[in-house]
């Protein structure tokens, strides 16, 4: 199934939409709903169809469908970060843990499980196209002006400005979304924040069915960074620790669970 772009009249045809989805009635549905936003949307069927729009097209968020005939879209996800990160938004087809944290280990930024709701899509979009206008207002604003000094944690550094995160000397890769989880906490180190509160922060968007896109991303940044920064506080939410014994200005509370989310 492949389609040309769509836009919606008078819309904002500067922001592009890559939609990568083989089911020819869930693809239509979202092109059709996301060109309502006033946003320029094509959609493709397979996966190697899938990486040749992304290039010639330079989309601002890519909907990316997990099972794509010719290669997954896990292989596309990496392929598409490879040669330019953009946001990208997966959908799975199974409610897997496991897939979701390989998605997010691929490069992808959020995900969605099938069936759901065209409301949330498009508030996930649009929450990835504003953390990334923010992003893009940072980078030229710490070009012009004096950056933000980089907050230095035990042996965690986390740089505003250019975005870059070290665990002693070894720099660890992060998705942008992993990198504004990372900051959000880091902000207020051994201050417990809640999933919503890091929804609201994050994702600019609060819908307690998000929640388990909080867990499974905090799983994603443990994996990177290691299993001890970041403390579960069961029921509540998520607190940074840095491992010298850096404290906020609140002290710890709760369980500390180091792996579970």
């Amino acid at each position: 199934m492949s389609g040309g772009p769509t836009t919606a009249p008078g819309g904002a045809a500067g922001t592009t939409v890559l939609v990568v989805e083989d089911e020819p009635a869930i693809a239509q549905a979202i092109v059709h709903r996301l060109s309502a936003e006033g946003w320029t949307v094509e959609a493709v069927g397979d996966g190697l169809a899938g990486v040749s729009a992304a290039s010639r097209l330079r989309p601002d968020v890519v909907v990316l469908d997990v099972m794509l005939p010719g290669i997954d879209g896990l292989e596309v996800c990496r392929r598409i970060q490879a040669e330019r990160p953009v946001p990208v938004l997966m959908l799975t087809a199974r409610d897997d843990e496991t897939d979701m944290l390989i998605g997010l280990g691929v490069g992808a930024d959020d995900y969605m499980t099938k069936p759901f709701s065209m409301r949330e899509l498009v508030a996930r979009t649009k929450a990835l196209l504003r953390r990334t206008e923010r992003a893009t207002r940072a980078a030229e604003m710490a070009s012009a002006e004096q950056p933000d000094p980089p907050l230095v944690l035990g042996d965690v550094t986390v740089d505003r400005a250019q975005r870059r995160v070290l665990r002693g000397t070894s720099e660890v890769h992060l998705t942008p979304t992993e990198f504004d989880l990372l900051l959000a906490l880091a902000a207020t180190p051994r201050t417990v924040l809640t999933r919503e509160r890091l929804l609201a922060e994050v994702w600019d968007w609060v819908d307690a069915s998000g929640t388990r896109t909080v867990d499974s991303h905090i799983k994603a940044l443990r994996r990177k960074l290691g299993p001890d920064l970041i403390r579960t506080v069961h029921g509540v939410g998520y607190a940074f620790e840095p491992s010298d014994g850096t404290a906020g200005a609140d002290g710890p509370g709760g369980a500390s669970v180091p792996e579970g989310a």
